[in-house]
């Protein structure tokens, strides 16, 4: 994104964390930063991409390198997944009830033109999730781990939503929980 994009996006982010994500108008984001609207058009052809672009973000942050590299490399696969995933909590956690709402507004049943892309993007996440974390497997072995991985962060997306604790303790539990049931190698 460019920079112009980047201001339109934390705009609107900050926006809907005060109107919430439902009654967030883009061409009130516009008129924040003095703006045509066609500017916000040329980068966002809607609300959803806004929406997308978050969920990049969060991608992003999940994949960033860890703190310390050559620690991360020798923890065991269960705790390098489980801390790129706390990654993504930890960074949706900034604006949990904008995140959360986007979520809610991707699987509304009458908006089924948003319902496979997010099959496919929670896809690619556990793909990503793989990478982040190190973990090799092929074949059925494979099948197997991104199964239990999806589950892991949708059992823990589940906790998120109701999370209220300031360290996200409950959210910690449950993904260490359910990843504890995924045979990861």
């Amino acid at each position: 994104m460019d920079a112009l994009a980047e201001r339109i996006l934390d705009t609107a982010l900050d926006r809907a964390q005060v109107v919430g994500w439902h009654d967030l108008r883009l061409r009130e984001v516009a008129g924040e930063l003095g703006l045509p609207l066609t500017e916000v058009l040329a980068r966002f052809r809607d609300q959803d991409a806004l929406a997308d672009a978050h969920f990049r973000r969060l991608l992003a942050a999940m994949v960033a390198p860890p703190a310390d590299p050559a620690a991360f490399a020798i923890l065991a696969p269960r705790e390098r997944a489980e801390a790129v995933m706390l990654r993504w909590f930890e960074a949706a956690a900034v604006r949990r009830a904008v995140t959360l709402a986007m979520i809610r507004e991707k699987a509304w049943p009458f908006h089924p033109h948003h319902w496979v892309p997010m099959v496919f993007n929670l896809s690619r996440l556990i793909h990503w999730v793989r990478e982040a974390a190190q973990l090799d497997r092929s074949g059925p072995l494979r099948a197997i781990e991104e199964i239990g991985l999806t589950d892991a962060f949708l059992v823990t997306l589940a906790t998120f939503a109701v999370d209220r604790s300031g360290d996200l303790a409950a959210t910690r539990r449950t993904l260490a929980s359910a990843l504890r049931l995924v045979p990861l190698g």
